[in-house]
């Protein structure tokens, strides 16, 4: 746990894992994404058909291609340059989405009230100043325009978490601890790599939305469906905790 470091670091990370990060996508995103995330959003989403919606930290773009193939009218930003790079060459030429690089915590380049709706998929952990990425969501939108995003659970997904296992590697229970320390913390990904996130208690989260004028819509707390369990039975264990949260609110 480090709390000196800020969201230049986690760029810099995410810079130098972009290419391998994005090896593990298919026009579904990664597994995770499919399994449990892609069913959550969409269904908060709803028609996107003809709105104005802005993917908040698009990373490899596979979100911005489906919003786009439904109708929508696509802006995608992300704060790694290397990201929006793959996300241009990934996009085929007659899908139309506006790719920006840029960081949620300052949007400034975006006018007031440009978007009908904004999807932030697994991004607002990455940011060290998520009260003013909250803030520029909110300016962002339109008069009852909807903000929904997904983050690692904090409950769950702590800076001192993971399986309790025997000795032969059965897996007991989840472990969690460090649950009310807000801050960065180190989490692997991939075979060396060590992200940064930044963790915060769901206490911060919710009453920080609240305080920037959202009105909470729904929580979800995704699970793999009977459809995904059977093209993926591992993800059996995934019923025994939550992995992720998604928000839908409302300006």
């Amino acid at each position: 746990m480090n709390q000196n470091a800020d969201t230049k670091e986690a760029i810099k990370r995410w810079e130098a894992f972009a290419d391998t990060y994005s090896k593990n996508h298919t026009e579904q995103g990664d597994l995770h994404k499919e399994v449990f995330l892609n069913p959550t959003l969409f269904s908060l989403m709803g028609n996107v058909k003809n709105k104005k919606v802005l993917d908040a930290g698009c990373g490899e773009g596979y979100l911005s291609r489906i919003l786009s193939k439904s109708g929508a009218a696509v802006t995608a930003i992300d704060y790694t340059p290397r990201m929006i790079e793959i996300a241009k060459e990934r996009t085929p030429h007659n899908l139309v989405i506006d790719y920006k690089h840029g960081n949620c915590e300052d949007l400034n380049a975006l006018g007031d009230k440009s978007f009908d709706l904004i999807v932030s998929n697994m991004v607002i952990q990455d940011l060290a100043n998520y009260e003013k990425a909250f803030q520029e969501m909110y300016r962002l939108l339109v008069d009852g325009g909807r903000f929904i995003f997904s983050i690692l659970h904090p409950c769950f997904v702590t800076p001192e978490c993971g399986w309790e296992k025997t000795e032969s590697g059965e897996k007991l229970h989840w472990n969690v601890d460090q649950y009310f320390y807000e801050g960065a913390y180190e989490q692997g990904l991939g075979d060396k790599e060590k992200m940064l996130f930044f963790h915060r208690t769901l206490t911060s989260y919710i009453n920080t939305l609240i305080k920037t004028g959202f009105v909470l819509e729904r929580i979800v707390e995704p699970m793999p469906s009977d459809e995904m369990l059977k093209k993926y039975p591992s993800f059996e264990e995934d019923l025994r905790c939550a992995d992720f949260i998604v928000f839908k609110l409302k300006k």
